[in-house]
């Protein structure tokens, strides 16, 4: 009899949805028992995606029509909005929900509401949901029931900047986010805005001066540092399918120095599975972590005194969602945190 999980992939025509199902054939100890798209409901999951399409993988169906006794796991997939409606309803059901999307990862359900223009329907889960930022929360992740992936921004922001603001070396008030991402962030919805005319050879700013991961970037600062914070990020859209770099310019505190940021890193991320902190002068490039669940870090000398110049770089749909999704799951189930992710970068 097999003793793998069994796990259903809500959103399952989606990019980080085929992307959980492309990791878990890695898995060892994970198989996709269900695989759920409203919309395509019907179809083989190799009509809709065709590398897949080598794989026994069961139909597209509506969640509603899932056998949930045969389910131990939920990878939800699904838009904001819509995944908080089908997560209460299913938790019930089965041991864990990964959610991928923002529903659950804000936990005062005003600030929610401001941010997603909806109101939160399920506020007695925001408490229960633990924020799956994998590496600061490996205690908090165990047993968990419910976890709430956090964004691909603040996952490439925070992860560098964290180590820094735990220790008290840089400011928080002062942090200016600059980010660049590639196009699958904003889904596989056909949109004019997406099109190959409309987007190639160029790159252009967004959600400038309110993009809705702000206000998460800021409640894990205060969290982990008690500091308060408003973050200034300014993310850019470019001509690539997959990446996501940050560069950010920090503030220091009195008498700490470049050094002491970098030690900082790697004091918090020399044993890291995924995380490298690169050496001394080297730039991190989307293109080293295509692909995997990685992120590479650095941290520079800047011309401007007191200052210094923060770089990471993830893959957006795999540490900055699906990968760091499996990733969280296998710390819930006290298991290696690498197991199914331990494939390297695409490169080139």
């Amino acid at each position: 009899m097999s003793t793998s999980k069994k796990a259903a992939v809500l959103g399952a025509s989606g990019y980080t949805g085929v992307e959980v199902i492309r990791l878990i054939q890695n898995h060892p100890k994970i198989e996709v028992a269900a695989l759920t798209g409203h919309s395509r409901a019907g179809e083989r999951a190799g009509d809709v995606f065709a590398n897949i399409s080598h794989l026994n993988l069961p139909d597209l169906q509506d969640w509603n029509d899932v056998d949930w006794s045969n389910i131990d796991v939920a990878f939800a997939c699904l838009p904001h909005g819509a995944s908080q409606e089908t997560i209460a309803q299913i938790l019930p059901k089965v041991e864990t929900v990964i959610d991928l999307s923002a529903d659950f990862r804000l936990r005062d359900p005003e600030l929610y509401a401001a941010t997603y223009g909806r109101p939160h329907n399920f506020t007695s889960l925001l408490d229960e949901a633990v924020y799956g930022l994998s590496e600061w929360a490996i205690e908090d992740l165990k047993g968990a029931e419910l976890v709430a992936c956090p964004g691909c921004f603040p996952t490439c922001s925070l992860l560098p900047l964290l180590p820094l603001l735990e220790k008290d070396l840089i400011d928080a008030k002062s942090l200016p986010i600059s980010a660049i991402t590639g196009v699958t962030g904003a889904g596989r919805k056909a949109t004019l805005g997406l099109s190959f005319t409309e987007l190639a050879e160029g790159a252009q700013a967004y959600g400038v001066g309110a993009h809705r991961h702000a206000p998460e970037i800021d409640q894990i600062i205060k969290r982990i540092s008690g500091q308060d914070s408003c973050v200034t990020m300014t993310p850019h859209l470019v001509p690539l399918n997959r990446g996501m770099i940050t560069t950010t310019v920090v503030t220091l505190r009195a008498g700490k120095t470049v050094a002491d940021l970098r030690n900082a890193m790697l004091a918090r991320y020399t044993n890291s599975s995924f995380i490298s902190v690169l050496d001394e002068g080297e730039v991190p490039q989307t293109r080293h972590v295509r692909g995997s669940n990685r992120c590479h870090m650095n941290v520079f000398d800047n011309r401007t005194p007191n200052t210094a110049i923060v770089v990471a770089v993830i893959d957006n749909l795999t540490k900055g969602s699906s990968g760091q999704a499996l990733q969280n799951y296998n710390l819930s189930q006290g298991w290696d945190e690498t197991l199914g992710l331990t494939g390297l970068a695409l490169f080139p």
